[in-house]
């Protein structure tokens, strides 16, 4: 695949849920006050969950105690309003690919803009930046202690957001403490932000598989535990296809790959002091390294 390539990628719907599909694809509702976003106040940008697209910066948003996350405005052009069939409200819906989000109410007085978009949690999702209009990708790949993979990912081209979490276990919003033991099924992972004009999925895919050792299992390096094991965790068909890709030209080049290749669950933002971990200390990582494979 040559450079070109890469900033050509045509990105996919993410897979959802069916409590997902349930508001996005059919207008469903979620019920009030159960959103993880209703209350959430960190910075960045919230996306939508099936395709990506940039939608409300976290500077709109504000506490309307609805009980679903509300915005006095939205990213321009990102989102498209349509009056609901008996004329009593307005639906909005993400402009690029017709996602459910809710309805929007003017005339409360609530802010100085007098406008109120009523999100459904389910159908966004949040990135720690401040993007413009536009998609963007996500990809998900634990390979052995957290910081080590974000410290190399943060740096390449087209990355917008690296965000250190676990995921693959069956224990809600796990603490790290939890994670260390070895017992919650998590993986400690990133979830990765991207700019597909400038990268793509596939480019760091095959970052992520040179800059871990992707032959051992149940570790990496002198970090010993399921939970440093390395797996991609692909969030829709496309990204499937294309680590079933790699990961084989790896095994016909020798590689005996302990990658497991899953499908995505929930992911979990590790605590605060995890975030940006080398950036902020000033150390290096001690377990990941660079080495061609590809």
């Amino acid at each position: 695949m040559s450079e070109n390539s890469y900033s050509q990628e045509k990105l996919q719907y993410f897979d959802l849920t069916k409590s997902e599909s349930f508001v996005i694809n059919n207008k469903g509702t979620e019920a009030p006050f159960t959103g993880k976003y209703t209350k959430y106040s960190e910075k960045g940008t919230y996306v939508c969950r099936k395709c990506g697209s940039a939608l409300y910066h976290s500077s709109d948003k504000f506490e309307s105690d609805c009980g679903w996350p509300s915005f006095d405005d939205e990213i321009k052009g990102a989102v498209t309003r349509y009056a609901d069939p008996d004329g009593m409200r307005t639906e909005i819906v993400c402009s690029a690919c017709g996602a459910h989000l809710g309805h929007v109410f003017t005339g409360e007085h609530l802010t100085a803009k007098n406008l109120r978009h009523c999100v459904n949690s389910v159908s966004l999702d949040f990135v720690p930046a401040q993007l413009p209009a536009g998609r963007y990708g996500t990809a998900i790949f634990a390979g052995g202690c957290f910081w080590g993979v974000e410290y190399f990912l943060q740096k390449a081209a087209g990355v917008i957001s690296v965000t250190s979490g676990y995921t693959g276990g069956v224990v809600k919003n796990p603490t790290y403490k939890e994670v260390c033991t070895g017992n919650t099924g998590h993986a400690e992972a990133v979830k990765v932000v991207y700019d597909p004009q400038k990268t793509s999925y596939e480019k760091l895919l095959r970052l992520f598989l040179e800059i871990h050792d992707p032959t051992q299992s149940g570790r990496q390096g002198p970090d010993i535990g399921d939970q440093y094991r390395s797996e991609i965790f692909y969030l829709n068909d496309d990204q499937k296809k294309i680590a079933e890709k790699d990961l084989n030209i790896l095994r016909e080049k020798g590689f005996k790959i302990a990658t497991a290749l899953t499908k995505a669950s929930e992911f979990y933002p590790a605590e605060a002091y995890h975030q940006d971990y080398y950036f902020n200390n000033g150390k290096t990582p001690y377990c990941h390294a660079y080495e061609k494979r590809f």
